[in-house]
């Protein structure tokens, strides 16, 4: 069952000229509404003690999928970092990590070296190391090459390598031809075609 929207969280949006009847209007929109990120991030910084404990995780999640925009680029990053490490909930996790994907910039590189290298966080990695193939910082190539033996991300850093154009990642991607799984030896063919 699907959590309503705290009102004054919508008071909060109607008064920064944002004005939807659900959290998840906001996620489910082509719209762009840079004016309500500093509100979705007040919010977030504060949903455990505005939001009562049992609809706290549905809040952020929406919280977090709505603040997965560019708009909220590189502004919401250290929060959302934050965030991803002190939640629970795996699926809320999940998307704490998509969002950083599209909000993170290499001004936070190293924090998110540090996530995607902790194992403990599991697949909810996979969007952050998708996300470092937007990464300029000379590092990244490395780090995702680093990741290719980890079976949660490893589709994941295959994309990012592509998407980056790493040099030096072939003779690792090409090991990968091997790989039990088949969606993992399809997705290394593919990211061959595109490395240089």
């Amino acid at each position: 069952m699907a959590m309503r929207t705290p009102t004054p969280l919508l008071r909060d949006l109607a008064d920064v000229g944002v004005h939807v009847g659900d959290l998840w209007d906001l996620v489910n929109t082509d719209a762009t509404y840079r004016a309500a990120v500093p509100v979705l991030l007040d919010w977030l910084r504060h949903a455990d003690d505005r939001v009562p404990s049992q609809e706290s995780a549905q809040i952020k999640e929406g919280l977090l999928r709505a603040l997965t925009v560019r708009e909220a680029r590189p502004a919401a990053a250290p929060e959302i970092i934050r965030q991803f490490r002190e939640i629970h909930d795996p699926l809320v996790r999940w998307a704490a990590g998509n969002a950083l994907s599209v909000v993170a910039d290499d001004s936070v590189f190293d924090e998110l070296a540090s996530l995607v290298r902790d194992t403990r966080y599991g697949t909810a990695r996979q969007m952050i190391v998708q996300g470092l193939g937007r990464s300029k910082d000379p590092r990244a190539p490395g780090l995702l090459i680093g990741l290719l033996p980890d079976d949660d991300v490893v589709i994941h850093a295959l994309n990012a390598l592509a998407r980056v154009k790493a040099p030096g990642a072939r003779a690792a991607v090409t090991e990968l031809l091997g790989h039990p799984r088949v969606v993992v030896r399809k997705t290394a063919e593919k990211a061959l075609k595109k490395l240089p």
